[in-house]
């Protein structure tokens, strides 16, 4: 364990041993999830909604850690996320946001190589440094961090939560930043896509008004309290509207295309892989409980991230209602024996 004095000590140690952005003007808007929950594209929403409210969001984000995507590679299924610093003030002089892969930026490496460590070992002791040394070495002013709670997520209660929120607000103040947090649902899947291009589609097509409802929940409440942090009334509105007008695709597409992409690409243009089977339900009844590890193991059994078209889809989430024989999970995969192991896993494990 770190002392608070031990975890800002580092990291300050961590921002000075790399390279930091300095975007000269304030303020600068950040989002962070502490992760855990599969499919959880929600920065694909949440920084063109900001971009678009006229707020400056440079988002740096991981490749996956332990899941079968991070922010990093779904993004990549829209446009080139390994900019330098000097491509990424461009990006944001021109459309107020980006989102990259902070791994090319060598901010903070020291991050990059714990990653390495714990990656294997699949543990985060570095959790706070790790996150607020980067926000940090982007000059980040005001943060929201997202912390999914749940049976099935990485923080289990909501007095974990609570006492990680405080953490986490008390190492932002110590390191000049305004650090408030969300915590939100993290008993099942966000959306219904898991793995890369798949959430890359989901995304799109959310931002393109076919959003699912645990989505649009949570994008548009982590959204709307960024928005009050920097003085806006009813955030979550305003976050609303702006995704509802259209404003934040437009913005999206003004960032793939700074960013290499093309900014006409639909959902149905990014590729998946072809082999793919149902999971059928044995009986009827009322979906109670989806694991969250599951799920992720099912989906890089199928070969994501490696596999950018690989992963699964939900047919059904938490409530729903399911009849014998109807489809309840859907595994996508680029080549048949992983998509036949995969199927094997779910059979085994059964996470639905």
């Amino acid at each position: 364990g770190l002392s608070m004095d031990e975890v800002e000590a580092l990291s300050k140690a961590m921002v000075k041993t790399g390279r930091t952005l300095s975007l000269g003007k304030k303020p600068i808007l950040d989002k962070h999830s502490i992760g855990g929950i599969p499919g959880d594209k929600t920065s694909i929403l949440v920084v063109p909604i900001i971009a678009a409210a006229g707020f400056t969001i440079p988002k740096t984000s991981s490749r996956a850690v332990t899941s079968p995507a991070g922010t990093a590679d779904r993004v990549e299924a829209l446009c080139p996320v390994s900019l330098s610093v000097e491509e990424i003030k461009k990006v944001v002089e021109k459309t107020n946001g980006c989102m990259v892969w902070g791994g090319a930026l060598e901010l903070a490496p020291a991050d990059d190589i714990f990653i390495q460590i714990e990656y294997p070992l699949a543990i985060d002791p570095m959790l706070l440094p790790s996150i607020m040394s980067k926000k940090k070495a982007i000059g980040a002013t005001h943060v929201v961090l997202d912390i999914p709670t749940g049976r099935g997520a990485k923080i289990k209660t909501m007095g974990e939560a609570e006492a990680l929120a405080a953490d986490f607000m008390d190492l932002g103040k110590r390191l000049g930043m305004n650090v408030q947090v969300g915590v939100t649902f993290g008993e099942q899947p966000l959306g219904n896509a898991v793995g890369p291009a798949l959430e890359a589609r989901e995304a799109l097509s959310a931002i393109m008004g076919n959003c699912p409802p645990d989505l649009y929940e949570k994008a548009t409440n982590l959204a709307g309290i960024l928005l009050e942090m920097v003085g806006k009334k009813n955030g979550r509105q305003l976050a609303q509207e702006i995704l509802k007008s259209g404003k934040a695709e437009q913005k999206l597409r003004e960032i793939i295309e700074a960013q290499g992409g093309n900014p006409k690409v639909k959902a149905e243009d990014i590729a998946v892989g072809d082999k793919k089977a149902e999971v059928i339900a044995d009986k009827d009844g009322e979906v109670l409980w989806i694991t969250n590890e599951g799920i992720a193991k099912i989906a890089k059994e199928a070969g994501a991230p490696k596999d950018k078209g690989a992963g699964l889809l939900l047919k059904t989430k938490l409530g729903d209602h399911v009849k014998k024989g109807q489809a309840i999970l859907e595994i996508v995969a680029e080549r048949s024996t992983k998509l036949e192991s995969a199927i094997e896993l779910a059979r085994k494990i059964q996470p639905i």
